[in-house]
């Protein structure tokens, strides 16, 4: 992405695999809202199946990236959000293999060390319930991705304008 866009927006996820495709709905929604609501013009809406190389890919050269993805936590409470900012945290190791290989804690970290983080990069995660095959969000999952979505946009606007306040 080096010189083509200061902003990244990447919805992470599987839009097959229910919950998991949280982050493809928010910048779905993004999309919608955005003759409502214009994005900063420098901004890229895009989604990933998750893999660290089409991350990387997305997010090399942002002055910001913002990623959406489903969280998996036990117990969890579905369609609860977490924001994580990484500019210079690091992601702790996943407890187990996961069967889908590297997850975004790995891209983050292999980026880190290829020199090619965003400047800044912040994570809404969303606890899922369901993330087994088919389409269609569970409830709660579904009723978190407009406050996701206009989290985002907020997010995007104060980079744009650090000036500009929280939405009322």
């Amino acid at each position: 992405m080096r010189a083509r866009a200061s902003i990244a927006v990447i919805g992470v996820g599987n839009e097959f695999r229910r919950d998991d495709g949280v982050g493809w709905a928010v910048v779905a929604r993004l999309r919608e809202r955005a003759g409502e609501r214009p994005l900063p013009p420098d901004t890229v809406l895009a989604t990933c199946d998750g893999d660290p190389g089409r991350l990387i890919g997305l997010w090399d050269g942002a002055a910001l990236a913002v990623v959406v993805d489903a969280a998996h936590a036990h117990p969890g409470t579905p369609g609860r959000v977490h924001r994580l900012a990484l500019d210079s945290g690091r992601l702790a190791p996943p407890s187990a293999t996961s069967s889908h290989g590297l997850g975004l804690g790995e891209a983050v970290e292999l980026a880190r060390a290829l020199d090619r983080l965003p400047h800044h990069l912040v994570v809404y995660a969303v606890e899922g319930a369901d993330s087994s095959f088919g389409t269609g969000l569970s409830p709660g999952v579904a009723a978190a991705v407009p406050e996701v979505a206009a989290a985002v946009e907020d997010e995007l606007a104060r980079h744009h304008d650090p000036t500009a306040g929280e939405r009322s």
